[in-house]
């Protein structure tokens, strides 16, 4: 990759391509429960942004630039009173829409607050989430959901926010990622933890290393395959998703599960891992009933604090090498890290604040991670040289019947017609299957091996 590819991808600021792509889509940006009606203003960095987020006494919430438009003071220390917030340098008040509503400090006969306005970005709320859509668009697109209202009419809902110290990319690439997991996670475990028979799933990590991958384009992103063998006459599939702009789908779960994670921007240096879905229900046991080391492990949060980073910090950091027990790492664990989570999060951590692209090597691993990196490249070319909005911007029943998983089928099935065989059933028949621009090479078990 050249060095001004890896800008193009990375750089999320108001005047660069990638952040004005963006800006097209609708963000995750806080949890619902961290707006308090008429409570303290949060500061909410976006895309290297910087915004106030509050809820009004009547319940309602504003985003708006956190400074005030008469002498530039920063509104967090305003007063969140009925119908907007108040500076406290000079009293003006600012509607949730960013509209100046008051301006006590102005005699009557000279007051314009009718022409003062801060910018305020378009707001709502679902699923657990404060979504907010920063383009410049009078009336923003629908919000996309995979499968989620499905998901809230007979489960429960599960929501989670994490930061990393990191740029959204490489955290996102992470999570495209399959191959990592037989190592990074479960690197101390072998075949012989786990029981035989074809249909367990996690007996297939370790037997064999490297899988071999299939990625195809589809209307909302791309989709990639990961398969080996499962026994003489199956193959173990890893089905993983990535749809436009920051969303993945790791296939951690059985098929039908439905659980997305935004990797979004908080500025150039730093992202905010959002999961919405079900909860998890697979895990990483051996055949004795105990976890593969490092694997099971809590997330211990920092609490927050009302910094623009202060937000959803976990203890290990890399001011503290992420609590690695160099000990542990020889005797028990191949990582000597505890926790998924936080073994992801070191890894992309330690590539520094914006990975340099141009030292790497890349593989046949990699092909999802090469296919999503070109789509992003020019999804961001095409809006800047052409101005052409990607059509899953508004046509949002894209990102429906969008799912990730595992499945362990004969070894002459094809997994794309498995795919699109659950599509149609999770959808009724409506979703358009996915289709290959050309053959697949051969399957056979020697290919595999």
């Amino acid at each position: 990759m050249r060095a001004d590819e890896n800008e193009l991808l990375t750089r999320v600021g108001p005047a660069t391509p990638m952040g004005k792509l963006m800006r097209l889509y609708w963000i995750p940006a806080l949890m619902t429960q961290e707006l308090v009606a008429g409570g303290a203003p949060v500061r909410l960095r976006l895309l290297g942004e910087n915004f106030l987020a509050f809820r009004s006494p009547d319940g309602e919430v504003g985003v708006i630039d956190h400074q005030c438009a008469h002498r530039c003071a920063s509104l967090f220390y305003g007063r969140n009173e009925d119908g907007g917030l108040r500076c406290v340098y000079h009293g003006w008040k600012f509607a949730r829409n960013g509209q100046c509503i008051e301006m006590p400090s102005e005699p009557a006969e000279t007051d314009y607050k009718a022409r003062v306005k801060l910018r305020a970005l378009h707001v709502t709320e679902k699923y657990g989430v404060v979504w907010v859509h920063m383009g410049d668009r009078a009336t923003p697109p629908p919000l996309p959901h995979f499968d989620w209202d499905e998901l809230e009419a007979g489960h429960e809902l599960s929501v989670s926010f994490m930061m990393r110290e990191c740029n959204w990319l490489q955290a996102l690439e992470g999570d495209i990622d399959t191959c990592h997991v037989g190592f990074l996670h479960l690197g101390a475990a072998g075949p012989d933890d786990f029981e035989e028979g074809t249909l367990n799933y996690y007996r297939q990590l370790p037997e064999n290393l490297a899988p071999k991958y299939e990625a195809i384009e589809t209307g909302y992103g791309n989709v990639y395959c990961a398969y080996r063998h499962a026994g003489p006459d199956h193959f173990y599939h890893r089905i993983g998703q990535f749809a436009m702009p920051f969303w993945t789908m790791a296939p951690s779960e059985p098929m039908d599960h439905i659980r997305a994670r935004a990797w979004v921007p908080i500025d150039d240096f730093h992202s905010m891992l959002v999961v919405i879905g079900g909860p998890r229900s697979a895990t990483t046991v051996r055949k004795d009933g105990t976890p593969v080391p490092g694997t099971s492990s809590p997330i211990r949060y920092l609490p927050n604090t009302t910094d623009w980073l202060g937000r959803w910090r976990i203890e290990e950091n890399p001011r503290n090498d992420h609590l690695i027990s160099r000990e542990v790492q020889n005797s028990e664990s191949f990582t000597g890290i505890q926790g998924i989570p936080v073994q992801d999060q070191a890894i992309t951590e330690s590539m520094g604040p914006i990975c340099d692209r141009t030292k790497e090597h890349l593989g046949t691993s990699d092909r999802m991670i090469m296919l999503t990196r070109r789509k992003l490249m020019r999804a961001a070319a095409a809006l800047r040289d052409d101005g052409v909005v990607p059509a899953e911007v508004d046509e949002v029943e894209r990102f429906h019947n969008v799912r990730a998983g595992f499945a362990v089928l004969p070894k002459d099935a094809d997994w794309l017609d498995y795919y699109n065989a659950r599509r149609a059933a999770w959808s009724g028949g409506a979703a358009q299957p996915i289709v290959r621009m050309r053959r697949p090479a051969a399957r056979t078990p020697e290919k595999a091996a």
